[in-house]
């Protein structure tokens, strides 16, 4: 069962139902898993994209924060969602495909300005976040299993515009990316993208700060797809759609693709 999937944090789903709009009639991805939805579950317009091709949805929501959905053309079923840190947070939502394949959505906290746990609770959140989901995974090793999301961490030099100048800033620290590092390795994940793109600078998010965030191209790489190792090289035709991110009112992060022979 081939498919293609993509994954967007899309910075309010009420706000930017035009763009998922846009995304689906140009794009036209099998499966879209979005982030940051900012949105309770029976807001969310779900009759829309069922309208659209997509009438399979599965989410978790919140009143202005968080939020994760999946919606598909394929028949998905709730695979339930887990809760990190003891917090009620709509971080994670799973969906199963008829073929058995379980897909992961999540959207790690992103960590605050200081990169230090001690004097940023919102930091030491998102490490023992980390830490959390390295345990599962290391506990239920994962198979036949798509990850995706806002990981909210660009690992790789080459995943941000200047690997020196973002080593001190959150998403890019040495402690972060070795936090990534160990959760990947206790799944036994295998980056898709980076496999289909190995090398040259690779980035999905833009700050809304820049003035010109095109000419100026200073991104990094927070949205991942990756898969137990398994199905792992079934994944291929990774796809960053930068141009989204030029859109009218865009999210400041792109849709990452890949395609799986499944």
């Amino acid at each position: 069962m081939p498919f293609t999937i993509a994954t967007w944090n899309i910075n309010s789903v009420r706000l930017r139902a035009g763009l998922v709009e846009k995304l689906l009639r140009e794009q036209a991805p099998d499966i879209l898993c979005l982030q940051e939805c900012k949105s309770p579950v029976e807001k969310m317009p779900a009759d829309h994209f069922a309208a659209l091709g997509y009438p399979h949805f599965v989410a978790r929501g919140q009143k202005g924060y968080n939020g994760v959905a999946i919606l598909s053309r394929l028949p998905i079923e709730d695979a339930g969602h887990r809760e990190f840190t003891g917090r009620p947070e709509a971080r994670h939502v799973a969906a199963r495909l008829s073929n058995g394949v379980v897909i992961h959505n999540f959207y790690v906290p992103a960590g605050g300005d200081i990169p230090d746990p001690e004097a940023n609770g919102k930091f030491a959140h998102k490490l023992d976040f980390l830490t959390e989901m390295r345990d599962w995974f290391r506990a239920e090793r994962p198979e036949r299993t798509i990850l995706v999301g806002d990981l909210n961490i660009a690992p790789r030099e080459d995943d941000v515009w200047s690997h020196k100048d973002l080593l001190n800033v959150v998403s890019h620290t040495p402690v972060e990316v070795e936090a990534l590092g160990k959760v990947q390795e206790a799944g036994g994940w295998v980056d898709i993208t980076r496999k289909d793109i190995p090398d040259g600078r690779l980035y999905s998010w833009w700050s809304y700060r820049a003035r010109d965030w095109a000419a100026s191209d200073r991104g990094r790489r927070l949205d991942h797809i990756w898969a137990s190792p398994d199905i792992a090289g079934a994944g291929h035709g990774s796809m960053i759609l930068k141009e989204a991110r030029g859109w009218e009112k865009p999210s400041d992060h792109a849709p990452v693709f890949a395609r799986f022979d499944l």
